[in-house]
């Protein structure tokens, strides 16, 4: 293959050197090549089109995503901890990937508003398909952070009338609906594609994210097999959930050597909820840590808070050591967060889900519903035996519930 150097490409298609540089490092550039410290372009290569002016919007109608999938965030555009500003700058050539990418952010730090904002942006018309289903996406963040059922609808309608021109983006289209259910853990339309991990069909890009819900799915399945709510051949109590760590230590890694920052954040804080379950908080908090180390230079609030339903213990433990004010801001979201949950989740579901159990209280509820005895939840959970009577006494007054029934409550 002939190559010519940036300056001959530079001069022939009228861009400063500078520009095609940063054109070449970003990949927009097929077949480009680095050589020591010069970048070298095949002599056929074509000029990029420029998202920065109107004709370069106007081309189709819309811009293709820097990456083949609407989960931005999870990819390694966000590859440094307190980039986020970096990164969203970096995409100023693309106005429909910058604005997902800066919402991305906005909701990882609880900013619900300004998600809502460009969710409507995002589908408007003249969108491209992962744009909408991104838009959808965020507009289904923003209903469980609001509570609205309507607004739940709307979203994934707007994902499933998505204009997708092959299998893979009906794929991606049946991958972006199993994201949205695993937000409340609800598992009851996955493809049996996605229940075994089968993601091969999918671009490479989209895998962070597949892998990020695939962890909540089992989780889901876990928490639903211990709580005699679902059925596994062969399996019962929290057998399931004490299998999960070696399937998901392994994507952490991945995530890691991919270096997809907020995948390696939720697969953490997700292993995490499966060790505290079956009593390793050593492990627990092992990840819980690393989690923190990676969410807080870039205030990543919110994604902590929606883990404080499950791990809100831990969490608070670890990070009021490290920062007491983030910690304060966590805790005001996470009750934001958690009463509309169980809100959307009750009128989804049907299920009674009690948004005002403290957190001590949804840990003995979860615990009892997995079946355990009052000595063990006492042991598991670090408090006096009758100090999990009265706790039980407590969720049944709130819930109305008997103990066999509390997992309906969760």
């Amino acid at each position: 293959m002939d190559y010519l150097k940036i300056d001959e490409v530079a001069a022939q298609w009228g861009i400063s050197p500078r520009r095609l540089q940063t054109l070449c490092a970003d990949g927009k550039i097929a077949g480009a090549a680095r050589f020591g410290r010069a970048w070298m372009i095949p002599k056929d290569a074509q000029k990029p089109r420029d998202g920065r002016t109107k004709a370069g919007r106007a081309v189709n109608g819309d811009m293709p995503m820097p990456r083949k999938t609407p989960f931005l965030y999870m990819t390694n555009l966000y590859s440094v901890p307190g980039c986020a500003e970096r990164a969203v700058a970096a995409l100023s050539d693309n106005p429909e990937a910058q604005t997902l990418f800066a919402a991305e952010i906005a909701y990882s730090r609880g900013q619900i508003d300004k998600v809502y904002e460009s969710a409507n942006y995002l589908l408007q018309k003249h969108s491209g398909f992962y744009a909408v289903i991104a838009g959808g996406m965020l507009l289904a963040q923003c209903a469980i952070w609001h509570g609205d059922l309507n607004m739940w609808r709307k979203a994934k309608i707007h994902i499933s009338e998505a204009n997708a021109k092959d299998d893979t983006e009906r794929d991606i289209i049946t991958l972006s609906l199993c994201a949205v259910d695993s937000m409340l853990y609800d598992v009851r339309d996955f493809p049996e594609w996605f229940k075994i991990g089968c993601f091969e069909m999918l671009h490479k890009d989209a895998l962070p994210a597949a892998k990020v819900f695939y962890a909540k799915y089992l989780y889901a399945a876990g928490s639903g097999v211990a709580a005699q709510t679902a059925e596994v051949q062969g399996v019962s109590g929290l057998a399931l959930m004490g299998l999960l760590p070696a399937t998901i230590e392994p994507m952490i890694s991945w995530a890691m050597a991919d270096e997809t920052v907020i995948s390696e954040i939720y697969l953490r804080l997700t292993c995490a909820v499966t060790y505290h379950y079956t009593k390793n908080d050593a492990q627990a908090i092992r990840h819980i840590d690393r989690a923190l180390a990676l969410a807080l230079p870039d205030k990543f609030y919110g994604l902590l808070a929606e883990y404080c339903r499950t791990i809100g213990g831990l969490i608070e433990s670890r990070l009021k050591k490290l920062d007491a004010e983030a910690w304060k801001e966590v805790h005001r979201l996470y009750h934001i967060y958690v009463a509309n949950w169980a809100k959307l989740n009750s009128q989804i579901t049907g299920r009674q889900v009690v948004a005002n159990l403290s957190q001590q209280q949804r840990a003995v509820a979860r615990l009892a519903a997995f079946k355990m005895s009052d000595a063990e939840i006492a042991a598991r959970l670090h408090m006096s035996i009758s100090g999990v009577k009265q706790a039980i006494r407590t969720i049944k007054l709130k819930s109305g519930l008997e103990r066999d029934a509390f997992a309906a409550i969760l």
